[in-house]
């Protein structure tokens, strides 16, 4: 475990300054340099990038996680020879597809907001760079060397944006430089991310197939619709939105959400290192060591989660105040019904992760099917009659079921569940502080307000959670520290 919670703690302190750098664009440069108009624009495609990334991806990089401990050192070359290769026949028919019918795709998708047409390029462009990104991070991720993958993952994408922010705003770039400048970024990112995983492992590519290349192409086949039905689910609110209502408002909502997810920081860190973890106890049978992940992944997400939904929530008045737009604003009830599923999501802790690296990975994508119909459904159904809050509300329902369908899947076929009554103790310690918050109001200036409500939550749940034994990962450094 001292592996886990050292890369854990290093990926959570990237994604922490992502994140910071994340905000910086988001509620600043954006609105201020960009407008609501452009910063919609931008989400768009990158959500558009989001939903086809997983299709030119093909789940390989999933596969290499789930396969790569079971192969003897032999045979890993072999296996990773084809895992390259393999994206690239869903890759290059979908690119010769883009290239030929770009202005009949591009007129399709730009129906409420023409401007969209122009930069509908950008989508299939970076979507490719993505993917193979992801493909050589699982290179690096089962060597479980994450940490500086996780930094290009992270960090880069936002100080990419943040640089072009700057050039933009002094007026030394325009806005076609701005996305030929930021699709180069990605395809360096990518050259960067390969040449660390060589690094950790130098490739001796094999052209002979692996003993189990059926197996191989069929779980890929089954990662593509479940990553695909996954990035439905992310996205495909910011993409039904223009469809409705005025650009602007998807970049309401995709401030909103931005903050939301704020919640499931701890969650990516821990995942970037978990994820091969368990699959590598998996493919041993070692139940016990699977139990036990489980267990500490769901009571330690879910305080750092709680943490962060508390400081989130706790200030999300005096944070929209800040904003020059006041439009922003609206999105407060999106920022509290997301947190919240993400902090719901956050609880289960690994119960997905078990899932996909398992004989029954077919049931985590069932599921996810299932949700992202009944979130396009829902979608179509709420935002005409709710706006950015139907979005939202659709999504959060739909998560909360989710989570619990899946857990209890988990359960049913591993016998493990990951709540003990430290679980419901810190549900209801978060639950009363969160009642607490809502009494106090600071009329001082908001940035102010917004330091000294995050030094007393600080104070009162970690008082709370050291007070209750409620982590035994927190009370081990804490025994360590007296000793």
């Amino acid at each position: 475990m001292n592996m886990l919670t050292n890369q854990s703690t290093k990926n959570l302190a990237s994604i922490l300054f992502g994140f910071a750098i994340g905000a910086v664009n988001t509620l600043i440069l954006y609105p201020y340099f960009f407008g609501a108009e452009q910063q919609g624009l931008v989400v768009f495609l990158l959500s558009a990038s989001n939903l086809l990334m997983p299709l030119i991806g093909f789940g390989v990089a999933q596969t290499i996680i789930k396969f790569h401990s079971s192969y003897a050192d032999v045979d890993k070359q072999r296996f990773l020879s084809y895992m390259i290769i393999l994206p690239l026949i869903i890759a290059l028919p979908l690119g010769l597809l883009a290239f030929f019918f770009h202005d009949l795709i591009a007129e399709m998708l730009a129906v409420e907001n023409p401007i969209i047409a122009t930069y509908a390029w950008v989508i299939f462009a970076t979507a490719f760079a993505t993917a193979y990104f992801e493909v050589f991070y699982s290179w690096a991720r089962v060597h479980f060397k994450s940490v500086m993958g996780n930094m290009l993952k992270e960090i880069y994408p936002r100080a990419s944006i943040l640089l072009l922010l700057l050039l933009y705003a002094a007026d030394l770039i325009d806005l076609d430089v701005f996305f030929g400048a930021l699709v180069g970024l990605y395809y360096l990112r990518l050259l960067l991310m390969v040449w660390i995983a060589f690094k950790i492992q130098p490739p001796k590519f094999s052209w002979q197939k692996p003993n189990n290349l059926n197996e191989l192409l069929r779980y890929s086949l089954f990662l593509v619709l479940a990553a695909s039905a996954g990035s439905l689910i992310i996205d495909i609110d910011k993409a039904m939105l223009s469809q409705y209502l005025a650009i602007k408002e998807t970049a309401f909502y995709a401030v909103a959400i931005y903050i939301a997810v704020f919640i499931e920081v701890p969650g990516r860190a821990l995942f970037q290192i978990l994820n091969p973890l368990i699959a590598k106890a998996i493919n041993e049978k070692n139940t016990q060591q699977i139990a036990t992940l489980y267990k500490d992944s769901s009571i330690n997400l879910l305080l750092l989660a709680g943490w962060f939904f508390l400081l989130v929530n706790g200030s999300i008045d005096d944070l929209f105040t800040l904003m020059k737009d006041k439009g922003y604003g609206s999105g407060i009830w999106v920022v509290l019904m997301i947190s919240f599923a993400k902090l719901i999501t956050m609880s289960s802790g690994a119960a997905n992760t078990i899932l996909i690296n398992s004989k029954k990975y077919h049931v985590s994508l069932m599921l996810t099917i299932f949700m992202a119909l009944f979130v396009v459904v829902g979608n179509y159904i709420f935002i005409p009659i709710y706006g950015i809050n139907g979005a939202a509300l659709t999504t959060t329902s739909l998560v909360i079921v989710f989570t619990y369908l899946r857990m209890g899947y988990v359960y049913y076929y591993f016998q493990a569940q990951p709540y003990t009554n430290k679980t419901w103790i810190a549900f209801l310690l978060i639950g009363m502080l969160f009642w607490v918050l809502s009494f106090v109001q600071l009329t001082t200036h908001p940035v102010l307000a917004i330091a000294i409500k995050s030094i007393l939550i600080t104070a009162l749940y970690g008082a709370g959670v050291i007070l209750l034994k409620l982590s035994p990962t927190l009370q081990n450094i804490l025994m360590k520290w007296k000793s």
